[in-house]
């Protein structure tokens, strides 16, 4: 099969440049400037004149809810919506029912998603407080990280003896990603708003409750842990402007200690609860204005590597729970490269910013196997964007399974016209053309 992208404005690298990209089969075969009369037979032609191409966004931290969680989201469902956002492949988390804490349960999941993902594929191993012999066993060319819970989980998940945790991080063989909340200060916060409201708690107050504090608490601690230990350490979805003090400006590959923010965090602040309310209840919390600002500064300045998501649905029968009983989390995969695409044009940073966090950055970082970069021989995940196209966020355009997301009535100044997964079109204005294109990612570990 071969595939000519013609007069593309390619973003690479840092780099802006009009070039063509010949396609062979599922690889990049050249890129260059070529006339398509050359070609005996092109199985697929594009004029992208007037459209950027971009690397496929890799999303480092998604909860698709497979298995076990599938009245919420299924692997099919929110791969197709990953397609329609330019994600070309994803990282997907342990807490599904049963969580993903052994090799067994985690090459269920592997055959599942080679049955049913329609973008590339991979899966975290989750820690718990028993299973370090799983956690030795890891094969670093398929797992890309161990996933810890350092509060904010329950049952298997949750790993708070600091004794273990110690041993996991010594133990792991791979890079150990954290969700870091103090869950003494959460509790101790929660009581207060207890007493006051009972269970109908006004969710503009889930950033207290969830503080700033809660949030440094438990960073802190991770990163002085893999300091004694040498473990290398990713903090996930950072949302406070101290825990940016963390980290380092060292280059990429130079880090111990790396870490992701998530478009919400970027996105939205405390002021918005009064509008979406439960929609945007995620953990950690969004925060304030000025944290979100840090949180951007931080990016520009390299202390923050990574942009995901953390799409996490849920339905909306039980976000419109009381705040004690409405789970966290919101959908974001579908629009997570319109959100970025939307703030570079408010001028809070550039394209090339974008590309090297959401594709470059975490292809790095996880070492995937020639993805995240437009260059020959790597596999030819793309994304084809048009800046002068609208995309107007609605019910009726949204592939998650939920049906919803707290974007709903934005309009962006972007549109994802074509996703490129393996050298194949998966999505096209708006359909799922090819839900067979997807791989299992490999690390080179």
């Amino acid at each position: 099969m071969l595939s000519l992208i013609k007069n593309a404005t390619i973003i690479n690298e840092g780099k802006k440049y009009i070039a063509d990209v010949l396609i062979e089969e599922e690889n990049i075969k050249k890129i260059g400037h070529f006339d398509e009369a050359d070609f005996a037979k092109l199985d697929t032609f594009i004029d992208a004149t007037g459209l950027l191409l971009l690397p496929g966004v890799i999303d480092d931290q998604v909860h698709f809810r497979e298995p076990g969680l599938t009245h919420k989201a299924d692997i099919f469902s929110e791969s197709c919506a990953a397609a329609a956002g330019g994600v070309t492949s994803y990282i997907d988390m342990p807490n599904t029912n049963p969580p993903t804490i052994s090799n067994e349960l985690l090459f269920e999941k592997l055959k599942i998603a080679s049955e049913n993902s329609v973008v590339n594929y991979s899966f975290m191993l989750g820690a718990s407080e028993n299973n370090l012999d799983e956690i030795l066993s890891i094969d670093k060319s398929i797992v890309p990280a161990l996933k810890i819970f350092l509060g904010s989980s329950t049952g298997d998940l949750l790993v708070s003896d600091k004794e273990n945790i110690f041993k996991i991080f010594k133990a792991s063989p791979v890079i150990i990603a954290a969700h870091c909340e103090d869950d003494s200060v959460i509790a101790r916060e929660l009581e207060k708003f207890k007493q006051k409201y009972g269970e109908n708690i006004p969710f503009q107050y889930h950033s207290k409750i969830r503080s700033a504090e809660a949030c440094y608490r438990a960073s802190s601690f991770a990163v002085k842990t893999a300091l004694k230990t040498g473990a290398r350490l990713h903090l996930f979805h950072l949302s406070t402007a101290a825990e940016t003090e963390l980290l380092s400006t060292k280059k990429l590959n130079d880090k111990q200690i790396t870490a992701e923010v998530c478009v919400h965090h970027l996105w939205f602040n405390e002021d918005d609860y009064k509008k979406l309310g439960a929609k945007i209840k995620w953990n950690p919390a969004i925060k304030t204005e000025s944290d979100r600002l840090a949180l951007i500064e931080a990016l520009k300045n390299g202390k923050i590597d990574v942009v995901a998501t953390d799409h996490a649905p849920h339905t909306l029968d039980e976000k419109n729970k009381p705040y004690l009983k409405c789970p966290s989390g919101a959908p974001m995969v579908q629009h997570s490269l319109n959100v970025m695409l939307e703030l570079a044009e408010r001028g809070n940073f550039n394209v090339e910013e974008v590309v090297k966090w959401m594709c470059h950055n975490p292809a790095e970082l996880f070492k995937i196997d020639r993805r995240g970069f437009i260059k020959e021989n790597y596999y030819a995940d793309l994304v084809l964007v048009s800046l002068n196209e609208q995309t107007f966020i609605k019910k009726e355009n949204l592939f998650y399974k939920c049906g919803w997301s707290p974007l709903e009535g934005e309009s962006f100044y972007s549109r994802i016209i074509t996703t490129f997964v393996n050298g194949r079109i998966v999505y096209h204005n708006g359909k799922i053309i090819d839900k067979k294109a997807a791989k299992q990612l490999k690390f080179n570990n």
